[in-house]
């Protein structure tokens, strides 16, 4: 779908395929996405392929299109209200979890950080130490340390997922009351398994440490994967979910704080106005999603699943020293370069050398270094642009 190559350099017409109609990932143009003005598409200048910012390139499924354009026609444009939210969200997850929550459990709020701040004052004191699992989502950092409270580093393992011992280590240190929990974790795109989850609720138990669960990713789980919510293991637990990155809705701002049934109390000390600040079109564009668009999300969860095995094979036949392991949920790729024998960050290098943009790994805490986050929610024409850019800077 897009024209092929870099601004001096052109691909040949045979390594692109036909695009095709039926993959979500697969419907836009180039020059369709490069008329927007999100942040993907205005960051950069015209000849670099931004494959960074967690937005897909995929068009809105039509009930959210249908919803949206209604509200506008009849002038529903004030301030949100009710509990829409809620119950679109407890249906979607007793549907695809098999997971129920009360709709007194749930509160809406502006977005997912703005959840995970709320949920953080409410459990833990100013200077309180938070427990992240490093390589994590980078906002966590200077979203902590605005609340005022201690970055807790407890590095994921080797293989990228909890490592019990570091967190228990972690957990026993006198003033870490919190433990922040990325669930699907970005950026490794590793689903903790209800095993896992059951862990890490003994533990924080045992050591008397809240968690609060940012689960943003729950809906984009992949073949060979299961999403637990971290509610269902805890009931002392806080969530927070949102449709934003699953139907790629991250301009329609809004999220659901959800307390576990030991946390209502909690709940009840939410401030009136974290709730207030939610986006009327969000609500409506997330409620429409939730409850409508379980066909579309399939087509573009079967469309990842195919692009995280494109881009293993293209790894393996054009830049086999990367280490690629494919992601079980998201659809961002996290991609271990530091057997290239590039000085610095590899992120600044393939921006320079061969136009592409992607997250610098370093971002992302202890061990992120020498790694770059690589976003498979495109068409896999633009993947294969994105790996051939990768070689040819390499090369050259």
């Amino acid at each position: 779908m897009i024209a092929p190559g870099s601004p001096n350099q052109t691909c040949p017409p045979d390594q692109w395929d036909d695009p095709d109609v039926s993959n979500p990932l697969d419907r836009l143009t180039l020059d369709e996405l490069r008329s927007r003005t999100s942040e993907k598409w205005r960051r950069y200048p015209p000849d670099v392929l931004p494959v960074f910012v967690a937005e897909m390139d995929a068009d809105l499924a039509r009930p959210v299109t249908a919803a949206l354009r209604q509200a506008i026609e009849r002038g529903d444009t004030g301030y949100a209200f009710g509990t829409d939210y809620a119950e679109a969200l407890a249906g979607f997850a007793a549907e695809r979890w098999g997971w129920r929550f009360d709709i007194a459990q749930a509160r809406p709020v502006a977005d997912v950080i703005t959840g995970v701040v709320e949920a953080v004052r409410l459990i833990s004191d100013v200077g309180a130490g938070v427990v992240v699992n490093p390589p994590v989502y980078h906002p966590f950092f200077p979203t902590i340390e605005h609340m005022e409270r201690r970055v807790v580093e407890a590095p994921l393992g080797p293989d990228g997922r909890i490592d019990f011992a570091t967190l228990e280590a972690a957990f026993q240190e006198p003033g870490n009351g919190a433990y922040l929990l990325c669930n699907p974790q970005n950026p490794t795109g590793a689903v903790h398994t209800r095993d896992e989850l059951t862990r890490v609720a003994e533990l924080a138990h045992a050591y008397r440490v809240r968690v609060v669960a940012d689960e943003i990713h729950a809906p984009l789980v992949l073949a060979g994967a299961a999403f637990t919510p971290y509610l269902d293991v805890d009931p002392a637990g806080l969530s927070i979910m949102s449709a934003s990155k699953a139907w790629n809705l991250a301009g329609m701002k809004a999220a659901i704080l959800v307390a576990g049934t030991e946390a209502l109390g909690d709940l009840a000390r939410l401030p009136e106005i974290a709730s207030e600040a939610t986006s009327h079109f969000g609500v409506v564009s997330h409620v429409a999603a939730l409850r409508h668009g379980g066909p579309w999300l399939d087509e573009v969860l079967a469309a990842i699943d195919g692009n995280r095995r494109l881009l293993g094979e293209l790894l393996g036949r054009e830049l086999p020293q990367i280490g690629y392991r494919q992601p079980e949920g998201t659809y961002l790729a996290w991609l271990d370069c530091r057997g290239l024998g590039i000085d610095g960050d590899p992120a600044a290098f393939f921006l320079q050398r061969g136009r592409v943009a992607l997250v610098a790994g370093e971002l992302f805490g202890t061990g992120g270094a020498g790694h770059v986050r690589l976003n498979i929610g495109t068409s896999p024409a633009v993947i294969r642009e994105a790996v051939r850019r990768m070689a040819t800077a390499l090369s050259g």
